[in-house]
């Protein structure tokens, strides 16, 4: 194997080890907020400065890659993608722990369990953490079969997201003492929206390593 082949499989190796810190922060702010497990929230802050510290890394390798062996078409394409799933890992990462902060500020602790059931936020979590875990597949196996169902589920996604914006303003009319706490449910649906759209992000940006295609924007351009 080249040098420049054993250079670019570390960098993917990185990517996919920072992948599952993030898989495994956002599984454990899921758990935090529905058990209003505090400690674990606790861990999940604590554990953010990995995720930025991998991006800078991942960046920096990536930026040397390329001014010291000029790579061109997929090889270029791969480091290209490589900066902007880690970047986008790091978003996914700074969601996570802002979710997590909502679970250690004990403001909203009288608010009635059941909204949190109606809101569908165990649902939405999911089936983000689906299309993260799908998205790593397709990255490791260099296959992009799996893009259709990802942006299917994001669109679920968005449902419940829309959905929960009627939820709540109902329940604010019945509880207007829990207005503020209802409107930091809105934040956190919001955030999971987010994810939902960076990993729909990390599937275009895959698309454009393996196949040269852009989909962004409905734009499907081929660069071949």
């Amino acid at each position: 194997m080249k040098h420049t082949e054993l250079e670019i499989q570390e960098l993917k190796i990185q990517v996919k080890q920072m992948w599952n810190l993030v898989i495994a922060q956002l599984s454990k702010t899921k758990i935090a907020l529905l058990e209003n497990n505090t400690a674990l929230a606790l861990e999940v802050i604590s554990q953010e400065k990995r995720v930025n510290a991998y991006e800078l890394k991942i960046e920096s390798d990536c930026e040397n890659y390329i001014a010291l062996y000029s790579p061109v078409a997929v090889d270029l394409r791969l480091a290209l993608s490589l900066i902007k799933v880690s970047n986008t890992l790091e978003r996914i990462g700074d969601f996570a722990e802002g979710i997590a902060r909502h679970t250690i500020s004990q403001e909203c602790k009288t608010i009635d369990v059941k909204i949190i059931e109606d809101l569908g936020i165990e649902k939405m979590i999911d089936i983000v953490l689906e299309m993260l875990l799908d998205g790593y597949i397709a990255f490791e196996t260099e296959n992009t079969k799996l893009t259709e169902k990802i942006m299917s589920l994001d669109i679920q996604v968005d449902e419940l997201y829309k959905n929960g914006f009627y939820i709540l303003a109902e329940y604010i009319k019945e509880n207007p003492l829990e207005t503020m706490c209802a409107l930091r449910l809105i934040i956190i649906l919001r955030k999971v929206e987010r994810i939902g759209d960076h990993c729909n992000n990390i599937i275009e940006d895959i698309v454009f390593y393996v196949d040269a295609e852009v989909l962004k924007h409905n734009n499907k351009t081929s660069l071949k």
